[in-house]
């Protein structure tokens, strides 16, 4: 079942049209959702955020786009009695409207809401080997529009083809000034003695929401010194450790880059701060 424009319908009877505009143009944004214990994670901070990428793109932000409105637009897709108790991933996907003959651009919108089961309930720590390597093809353009959850993903794509080509479980992508910037599902947080090091926004990493919530985390933590400031490939073999964040893994430790391999103590003491965080809210 989805929710397409306030209709609910099923999966395989949901169309668009050949001309839509996120099809054609990539002229989309979109928010991936945990939704667990009856919850939303993080709504408001995600709410937000996609306010703030419509804004940005010129999209016309419908007046009953509230916060309880899309709320409950979320909750009445997923809700079921076969659903009680899951954990899902939602993704509520807005793209601008195909225009007229004579105004083949507009601002006024659409959306479609969408779900799959997610195995945990909760955040867990892989501990599983998870080996990374640059991705070099390509580069991400620092700045604002890089930050935006927009279906524009083609770097984020072949590098997953490269990663899987030769054997790594993620890649970690690099700016136009050869500054790493995220992995290709995630915000990156780099551990060095008691500093802990992310991207700044302004290298064009995404603005995750759970890059956000660690950031509060850390900065509670006296034992750590946090710093949003650029990270050189050089500084990944010098490492302690390395992780990535994204809002439906959680937290993934990097086991080994090249010769280098990492220890996951810190990831370890966040994990179960980041699930009492996303539980109280």
């Amino acid at each position: 079942m989805v929710n397409l424009n306030g209709t609910l319908i099923a999966n395989e009877k949901a169309t668009i049209t050949i001309d839509n505009r996120g099809l054609n143009y990539g002229d989309a944004v979109f928010e991936t959702l945990r939704f667990s214990g009856g919850k939303i994670y993080f709504w408001e901070d995600h709410y937000f955020r996609l306010m703030a990428s419509m804004r940005i793109l010129r999209m016309e932000i419908p007046m009953n786009f509230t916060m309880e409105f899309l709320e409950e637009e979320i909750l009445r897709t997923i809700t079921s009695p076969e659903k009680e108790g899951v954990s899902l991933r939602v993704k509520l996907l807005v793209w601008r409207k195909t225009g007229g003959k004579y105004t083949p651009i507009t601002n006024d919108i659409e959306y479609v809401i969408s779900f799959e089961k997610l195995d945990a309930p909760f955040y867990t720590l892989n501990e599983a080997d998870y080996e990374v390597e640059l991705f070099k093809d390509h580069y991400i353009t620092s700045g604002l529009l890089s930050t935006l959850k927009t279906n524009n993903r083609l770097i984020n794509i072949l590098g997953s083809i490269f990663a899987k080509e030769n054997d790594y479980q993620n890649c970690l992508l690099l700016n136009e000034n050869k500054q790493v910037v995220e992995a290709l599902n995630g915000n990156l947080f780099l551990v060095s003695g008691n500093t802990i090091k992310t991207p700044p926004l302004k290298d064009g990493c995404l603005n995750g929401i759970l890059r956000k919530q660690l950031i509060s985390i850390l900065k509670l933590m006296q034992d750590f010194t946090l710093e949003e400031a650029s990270i050189s490939p050089f500084e990944l073999q010098k490492a302690d450790e390395i992780f990535i964040t994204n809002i439906i893994q959680g937290i993934v430790p990097i086991t080994k880059y090249r010769k280098k391999e990492f220890r996951n103590e810190v990831a370890k003491q966040l994990l179960p701060k980041l699930n009492l965080k996303a539980r109280i809210g």
